[in-house]
């Protein structure tokens, strides 16, 4: 026998008052108890309480989906509404947890039900909020009331915007679309949140709670669902609205239903904190006020319901269910679903014939009672409760093979958030239904089977919200930042260049710029950024250094303007104040501080200026050759300004350059020829390819991608820039561009074949042109030569040369005259004659 009196306690207060806790030890002193729990999640988890302190052969586990019950069971985990009636009257101690709920307009009957009748034959305990203690005290006078104070201090912190919320925050929303909403805004900008609702599972929402307990995340999103007995380590609750949806109607909270969430906020002796964010408007001052104080109106009706059923008939069952409450403070509540079910069912004339006598009345009844988690707003529950009845009443037990498609049509794990949820509350439906050994064959066998199919679902649904409401990386480097600012990071850099921060790849420098990882969202990046900079503060003066000191053979000047080191770009070309002068500028990377920069500004530059030199070498030569000399300083001069080659400079001060002129330019590798004044030398792929890069960023455009090597003749590409084939050394020659080098020797060589008239052309010519021959019409036409007929040729050749024509190009006013063909040619075949302007 216990050692205290009177029988009956009320131990009563605010959250965070350790009255669970008081509760599980007196009834582990008892030799015998039942302890009913508002949530299934809650009997569960007290349950593994009781189990590691009594063993499991002596506690069981009671709800309407999950039932174990060993032989020798001695203490009792329950849901309030599974709560045995039988082993109420039983057992030395009854506890009944959030009795406050007596008031709730769709469960409170049976919270009332145990208040007015349960009693354990030694001790019986309701824990709950001081709201009801007058109503309490009204219908159970026996009873002394305890109130216990919070172990620690609830503060109004006042609103705060969904990004300044404190880590160790929980958020309350009232619809799973704001919570979706919330926990989406709180992975971009915190890395994620575990979420907490009351459709999911158990094993999901335990799942959840331990991902945020373990600190893989800093926040919770949640419905009012952590207002009943989730203890976790939750600082702060910030509320994102102040209205709820109840099933019936939309409301505004109460300060009582406030101050059951807000005191979530601080376990143990830890002070919490609430408060409003996102769009929710303040908090008005007295509820804040009564809130912080613990001070509620309090409970002024409880709801009731007869539980003295006569099931003589459907009609005396519905008649009994229907009675007024008998004592003052009791109100009818809301029309449960069982009633309302069984309501339906009586109006069916098939359930209503079967339904005779008190037995089959009172297995529609429990039928009617099969719980409507599902919620789908049809009559396929009332079906579904229809079908269990008459099964039942014509074969005794459920047939196996439909249970067995229904159980298997929910076992499937793929699809969202939502499609999972909608699965696993169907499998608790069965699960429901599997627990009622009465109704099946092999009862264990479809408990273990509904159990399974939770499981998968559970496991399945806590991977969804994973996927879709965490970024590990950005939730571990987010508290790494936050809580060692100022430390040194765990980081390093591997030789590949991926950038490892606390174990996770932030992304790859490559040369000087960091590149975050590219799966990264917009919002993870500026955390990845942070990361980065304080992983690379040690690496990047590093590579500087290295940079500064690398030989100008790791670096290459490429065709697209960059400068590469050891193959990777750290830098660009740009306009300088001479063609032959551009700038270097390092690539921009936020890494580099002022000092670094210059330092490779300054290499870069000394590469450029070397690259420049080495490849023109010819050029800076035949203008340092021509400084004492002012006959030869205009041509190199005007050489300088374009890059080596100049297009139609084939005279000086007006005047034809003479042939004095000319052979000392030849001596500097300078050529004058019909087209352009160039250096033969400047022509070959690489000068050729350095030109190009220069002659573009000086005009501050892209450079045409290089002509391969080799080639004597091309088709004008499209897309150069007005200038650039004639500046690059090409001559536009009918459908072709020639090379400038190989269109004056062959130019040279046709007018010196044509010095005394018409002339054969030389066989192979198209081929030694790289144009087909029926192009080479064409070809000869563009630099300055006609076809005349064969007759015109004093040996009477098929094809004639004649003198170039006078009208082609710039220089050809400077040419020698040459005489025309004689005026009888004429006929079909064709030959080169002089064309005059």
């Amino acid at each position: 026998m216990a050692d205290f009196s009177p029988r009956v306690r009320a131990v009563l207060g605010p959250t965070n008052t350790g009255k669970t806790h008081l509760a599980i030890e007196r009834l582990l002193a008892h030799r015998s108890g039942i302890i009913g729990f508002p949530l299934r999640l809650l009997a569960r988890e007290n349950y593994d309480r009781m189990v590691a302190a009594k063993g499991a052969r002596h506690v069981a586990l009671i709800t309407g989906e999950e039932k174990i019950i060993p032989p020798e069971a001695r203490w009792f985990s329950c849901t309030v509404e599974a709560m045995p009636p039988a082993r109420l009257q039983s057992v030395e101690f009854v506890a009944v947890d959030e009795i406050q709920l007596c008031a709730d307009p769709d469960r409170g009957h049976v919270f009332t039900e145990r208040l007015l009748g349960a009693r354990g034959l030694v001790e019986t305990m309701f824990l709950g909020a001081e709201t009801i203690r007058p109503l309490l005290q009204r219908l159970v006078p026996q009873a002394v009331v305890e109130t216990r104070p919070r172990l620690s201090q609830l503060v109004h912190a006042g609103p705060t915007k969904l990004a300044r919320l404190p880590p160790r925050t929980a958020i309350v929303a009232f619809s799973a679309e704001e919570v979706y909403a919330l926990a989406e805004t709180i992975r971009r900008r915190r890395g994620g949140c575990a979420v907490v609702m009351g459709r999911l599972s158990p094993r999901t929402r335990n799942a959840q709670v331990a991902l945020y307990q373990a600190k893989e995340v800093d926040y919770l999103v949640a419905t009012d669902a952590i207002g009943m007995g989730l203890n976790m380590a939750v600082d702060h609750v910030a509320f994102a609205g102040l209205g709820k949806f109840d099933g019936h109607r939309r409301r505004p909270l109460g300060a009582a239903e406030l101050g059951q969430i807000a005191g979530r906020a601080g376990r143990g002796m830890r002070d919490g904190s609430f408060g409003t964010t996102g769009t929710c408007p303040p908090l008005d001052d007295d509820i804040a006020r009564a809130v912080e104080d613990h001070v509620f109106e309090p409970l002024g009706e409880l709801c009731w319901r007869n539980d003295a059923l006569d099931f003589s008939s459907v009609e005396a069952l519905l008649a009994t269910l229907a009675a007024p409450p008998p004592r003052r403070g009791l109100v009818r509540g809301n029309d449960a679903a069982d009633l309302l079910t069984l309501i339906a069912l009586a109006r069916d004339a098939e359930t209503h014939r079967l339904a005779t006598g008190p037995a089959r009345v009172r297995l529609l009844w429990e039928a009617c009672q099969i719980p409507d988690f599902r919620k789908l707003a049809d009559d396929s529950h009332m079906r579904l409760c229809a079908r269990v009845f008459s099964h039942l009443v014509r074969e005794g037990r459920l047939p196996e093979d439909w249970l067995a498609g229904q159980i298997e049509s929910l076992a499937r794990t793929e699809g969202d958030i939502d499609t999972l949820m909608a699965r696993l509350a169907g499998i608790r439906v069965w699960a429901f239904i599997a627990a009622r050994a009465d109704w099946l064959r092999n009862a264990v066998h479809w408990q273990e089977r509904a159990r399974a199919v939770e499981d998968r679902l559970s496991d399945a649904l806590h991977e969804r919200l994973l996927a879709r409401f965490v970024d590990r990386r950005a939730s571990h480097l987010m508290r790494r930042l936050e809580s060692t600012e100022g430390e040194e990071l765990l980081a390093a850099v591997t030789r590949a260049g991926a950038v490892l921060v606390e174990g996770h790849e932030v992304g790859h420098v490559a040369g000087l710029t960091f590149h975050p990882d590219p799966d990264a969202t917009a919002d993870d990046r500026r955390l990845v950024l942070r990361a980065a900079r304080r992983a690379l503060g040690s690496e990047m003066p590093r590579r500087v250094a290295a940079l500064t000191a690398a030989a100008d053979a790791d670096f290459i000047v490429a065709s697209d303007g960059q400068i590469t080191w050891d193959g990777v770009p750290v830098g660009r070309l740009a306009r300088g104040a001479e063609p032959l002068r551009p700038r270097a500028e390092p690539l921009a990377s936020e890494f580099l501080d002022g000092p670094q920069r210059e330092a490779v500004r300054q290499r870069l530059q000394r590469v450029l200026d070397t690259t420049v030199q080495r490849e023109l070498a010819p050029l800076f030569a035949a203008a340092a050759a021509s400084a004492s000399d002012a006959a030869l300083r205009g041509p190199l001069h005007r050489l300088l300004e374009t890059l080596g080659i100049a297009p139609g400079a084939t005279a000086t001060d007006g005047a034809p350059i003479g042939p004095a002129l000319r052979g000392r330019l030849r001596a500097l590798g300078v050529r004058a020829g019909q087209h352009a004044l160039f250096m033969p030398a400047l022509l070959k792929p690489g000068p050729q390819r350095l030109r190009g890069l220069l002659w573009a960023v000086d005009r501050g455009i892209s450079a045409p991608a290089p002509v391969p090597p080799g080639r004597v003749a091309i088709a004008p590409p499209t897309g150069w820039p007005e200038g650039f084939a004639a500046a690059m050394g090409w001559v536009a020659a009918g459908p072709v561009l020639l090379r400038l080098d190989i269109a004056e020797r062959v130019g040279a060589e046709l007018a010196r074949q044509l010095k005394h008239g018409p002339a054969p052309v030389p066989a192979g010519l198209a081929s030694r042109l790289s144009v087909k021959t029926e192009h080479l019409s064409s070809v000869l036409r563009g630099l300055g030569f006609a076809l005349v007929p064969a007759a015109a040729c004093p040996d009477g050749g098929p094809a004639l040369l004649a003198a170039p024509a006078a009208g082609a190009g710039r220089a050809r006013a400077h040419r020698r005259p040459v005489r025309p063909p004689p005026p009888q040619a004429s006929g079909p075949f064709a030959a080169l004659a002089a064309l005059r302007r």
